[in-house]
């Protein structure tokens, strides 16, 4: 009787979704493993994901390390990959995975659009050691073009099997664009904007609002999608249809009225057990940043927040892994949990391994120099080490410790043969630290 006893319990935790666990004051193992990486308190991390405030995303099926963020956690950074018509190759793609993920990457999103989804989604899941999502619309239009028929004319039904499969597969969070219903469409035609809308997935979902005259099934059965995802303990990401794809259409009224959407969608995500967190702007005006950060804070409850940059000026196209590194420098610096990355390609074309280096390591800079400012345990303790480094002219140091070891050593390397490998052909006879060691040793 007592191991019959023992089973059960064990059968119901393992049934369990990790909110249900912290809900009932469990502190599971992968809870205390985040509080570790974290340097926090292991039933703060409970309390925190018991309240929604931090959310932990890692499919049960699989074997990584957990994504945490959130309330007291580092700031993530997420590189987006995948494939389109103009370039279909799995082998590709798993390489600017593996680049991110060496780049320190927390996340990677496999936004393909062309191909053997399944396939190329399978195979990464398979090789990368860190959290996935996806945007399973792209999926839905794609197999209702190899079923010779228009995404508009897919059903509720076919919608909800591509996000079982996702899910059954080994996804570990999912983007869906609930908000993008009735109500914020007819907003939307109201407001006017200078760039429209510029989310994929949320046009499409207008479009078909508009064409069949019926309200967006992953609004309307929400309860049937979260039914999913707690299955799996896949964490959804609220996406956001609205954002802004333009300066001028920053902060209007579909934007927040959009986000007012997903803060009663959040809670009703966190009443039935399933991890959440809501997607950003976009394209923001620098004075506009921290309002927008505190906007989603007050109306999704400080549920976790994930931005694309922000990127603060239109006419950085080149150089929008600068923009949006500033912009991901101030969100995160206000208060926002996960910046998805932008890269040197972005607007242009689909992103090389290269931009997807150049990305991630951008917005690292952006998230590290945010958690320095959050005042994130560790995260000066970084700088400090490397400034010892630098005044020591410990060059291997330096080199081992900045943020991209491989672009630091490529220019040390690149030095001119001079006497005294201390300097750097920068000072010279002139090195600064050399001469202030002479007066303060």
């Amino acid at each position: 009787m007592h191991s019959w006893f023992i089973n059960q319990l064990l059968w119901g935790l393992l049934k369990m979704t990790r909110i249900e666990q912290a809900k009932n004051g469990i502190i599971t193992d992968e809870m205390k493993q985040v509080a570790q990486q974290e340097r926090l308190d292991a039933e703060d991390v409970r309390r925190s994901v018991a309240d929604g405030t931090i959310t932990i995303v890692c499919n049960k099926q699989r074997s990584i390390k957990p994504l945490a963020i959130g309330a007291g956690t580092r700031i993530k950074v997420n590189a987006n990959i995948g494939t389109s018509s103009s370039l279909i190759s799995t082998d590709e793609e798993i390489a600017k995975m593996e680049a991110a993920v060496e780049a320190g990457a927390d996340a990677i999103m496999d936004l393909s659009t062309a191909g053997d989804l399944a396939a190329i989604r399978g195979a990464l899941i398979k090789k990368c050691p860190v959290a996935i999502g996806t945007v399973p619309i792209y999926e839905m239009a794609v197999r209702a073009r190899e079923n010779k028929k228009s995404i508009l004319e897919i059903t509720a039904d076919e919608m909800f099997a591509v996000i079982g499969d996702h899910c059954r597969q080994g996804v570990d969070f999912l983007t869906i664009h609930c908000g993008v219903n009735q109500q914020t469409v007819a907003r939307f035609r109201e407001v006017k904007r200078l760039a429209g809308a510029v989310s994929r997935g949320g046009t499409i979902l207008m479009e078909w609002i508009d064409q069949n005259g019926k309200e967006n099934p992953l609004f309307e059965q929400y309860d049937r999608l979260l039914d999913i995802l707690a299955e799996y303990d896949v964490a959804v990401s609220l996406g956001d249809g609205f954002r802004p794809g333009a300066l001028k259409d920053a902060s209007d009224r579909v934007q927040i009225e959009e986000l007012t959407v997903l803060g009663e969608l959040v809670k009703r995500a966190r009443k039935r057990n399933v991890g959440v967190f809501v997607e950003g702007p976009g394209h923001v005006p620098l004075d506009q940043i921290v309002t927008n950060i505190q906007i989603e804070k007050t109306l999704c409850d400080n549920a976790p927040f994930y931005v694309l940059g922000p990127l603060v000026t239109d006419v950085s196209i080149g150089y929008d892994h600068i923009a949006g590194a500033i912009g991901g420098a101030i969100a995160g610096m206000a208060g926002v949990d996960f910046l998805c990355y932008v890269t040197p390609a972005e607007h242009l074309r689909l992103p090389s391994v290269d931009d997807v280096r150049e990305g991630t390591i951008a917005s690292r800079i952006a998230a590290h120099a945010a958690d320095i400012a959050r005042g994130h345990p560790g995260a000066i303790e970084w700088d400090n080490k490397i400034s010892k480094a630098k005044s020591d002219l410990d060059w291997d140091t330096i080199v081992s410790l900045c943020i991209d070891p491989k672009k630091a050593k490529r220019y040390r390397s690149s030095l001119p043969p001079q006497e005294d490998v201390t300097l750097c052909s920068m000072c010279g006879e002139y090195c600064a630290v050399k001469r202030s060691h002479k007066i303060n040793p």
